[in-house]
């Protein structure tokens, strides 16, 4: 029950739009994902995508190597998502349901 709660609150925090002080953040990335650091993680950058998957600790992106500081376009620039799902269409309601699916 401890590890799901902390699962959820993990998983609400990294995928927050917050944004901490950066001298938080950059001392905070030692010990937790924050969600900066993880955001990297959702660019359309196929690059930035495989970097960052850390979920509650940091450490396994340090240790194999996969660790990226900030995106190259900064987080205020970066492209989130997926880009074969950008037309609007693929956003309606029957359509994400259906996800995934293969698409070119």
């Amino acid at each position: 029950l401890l590890y799901e709660v902390a699962l959820i609150c993990g998983a609400m925090f990294i995928h927050s739009n917050l944004k901490l002080p950066t001298g938080v953040d950059r001392w905070l990335r030692w010990a937790i994902v924050t969600p900066d650091m993880h955001r990297v993680h959702h660019s359309t950058d196929h690059i930035e995508a495989n970097r960052n998957f850390g979920f509650l600790i940091p450490y396994w992106d340090r240790l194999f190597k996969v660790y990226q500081d900030q995106p190259s376009t900064g987080h205020e620039g970066m492209e989130i998502g997926q880009s074969q799902w950008r037309d609007r269409r693929d956003q309606s309601s029957w359509e994400l349901l259906i996800q995934p699916r293969f698409k070119p």
